[in-house]
C-alpha cells in the first residue's frame, strides 16, 4: 500500500465521518445516547460525590464521557452496517473500490468524535451546577491519551459491527452489554472495588486501558510509567482488533455474497 492510497483512504474516512455526523444530528436516539444520558450519569455521580473534592469530580466527568463513547460504539457503530442495509445503500458501498472496512472506520470515527461532546458537557455541568473549578493535571498527556483512546474505541467498534451482522442474536444482548462495560472498564469507580475474579476481564477490554490513561492524566493520580503502559496496551489492542476486524469483514462479505443476502437481514 503506497502513500497515495493511504491518503485516499484517509480522505474517504474524513468525508464519511463528516457525513455521518451530519446525518445523526437530528436523530433523537443518538442525541440521547451521546449527550443526555452521559449528562444524567454525570449529575448523579457528582451529586453522590459532592463532598469528595475536585479529583472525584474530575473522575466523574471523564467517566461520564467514557460512558458516552461506549454507548455510541455499542448502539450506533454496532448497527452501522445494518443501517446502510435498511437504507438500501449497502450494496453500493460494498461495490465501490474503497474497502468497506475503511468506510465503516470513517463511520466509527464520526460516532466517537461526536461522543466526545459528552465529556465537554460533563465538565460544564460540574463547573456550573456544582461550582467546581476543574483542571486537568497533565494536559499534554491527557490529549495523547484521548487520541489513543479514540483509536482504541474505533478499532474495537470494527469488530462489533460485522459480528452483529453475521449473528443477529448477539444484537439482542446490546442493552445487557452496556452497563457491565461501564463497571468492568472502571469508568465511574476503580475496578479495585470489584471482586478479584473480574480483574482479568477488565484487562482484556480496550476501554479499561483508555479509562486508566484518561483518569490518571486528568487527576494526576498515575505515574508516567503507568500512563505509558496504558498507552502501550491501547496500541496493542488496537492492532489486534484491526487484524481481527479485517478478517471478519472479509468473512462477512464472502458469506453475504455466497448466500445472496447482502441486502437482506
Amino acid at each position: 500500500m503506497n502513500v497515495h492510497t493511504l491518503a485516499r483512504y484517509w480522505r474517504t474516512i474524513l468525508i464519511v465521518a463528516e457525513m455521518n455526523i451530519r446525518q445523526q444530528l437530528m436523530d433523537g436516539f443518538i442525541l440521547f445516547t451521546v449527550l443526555f444520558q452521559p449528562i444524567i450519569i454525570a449529575l448523579l455521580g457528582l451529586w453522590m460525590l459532592k463532598d469528595k473534592g475536585q479529583d472525584a469530580a474530575m473522575f466523574v466527568v471523564v467517566g461520564s464521557g467514557l460512558t458516552g463513547l461506549w454507548s455510541s460504539l455499542l448502539f450506533i457503530s454496532g448497527g452501522s452496517i445494518n443501517s446502510e442495509r435498511w437504507s438500501g445503500t449497502l450494496e453500493s458501498l460494498v461495490a465501490v473500490p474503497t474497502p468497506f472496512d475503511v468506510i465503516v472506520f470513517g463511520k466509527n470515527l464520526g460516532n466517537v468524535a461526536q461522543s466526545l461532546l459528552s465529556m465537554v458537557l460533563g465538565y460544564v455541568v460540574a463547573a456550573f451546577a456544582f461550582g467546581y473549578s476543574l483542571e486537568i493535571q497533565q494536559p499534554l498527556l491527557f490529549v495523547i491519551s484521548l487520541v489513543l483512546a479514540v483509536i482504541a474505541f474505533i478499532s474495537f467498534g470494527l469488530i462489533i459491527a460485522p459480528i452483529f451482522v453475521m449473528n443477529p442474536n448477539v444484537r439482542a444482548w446490546q442493552n445487557a452489554m452496556e452497563f457491565p462495560v461501564y463497571v468492568l472498564g472502571g469508568f465511574l469507580f476503580p475496578i479495585a472495588l470489584l471482586p478479584g475474579w473480574t480483574t482479568p476481564i477488565s484487562y482484556l477490554l480496550p476501554p479499561y486501558w483508555a479509562s486508566v490513561a484518561l483518569h490518571g492524566t486528568s487527576t494526576g493520580g498515575a505515574s508516567f510509567n503507568e500512563t505509558l503502559f496504558a498507552w502501550g496496551m491501547m496500541l496493542l489492542f488496537s492492532l489486534i482488533d484491526l487484524l481481527i476486524a479485517s478478517r471478519l469483514f472479509k468473512l462477512m462479505l464472502y458469506k453475504a455474497r455466497a448466500d445472496a443476502t447482502l441486502g437482506m437481514e
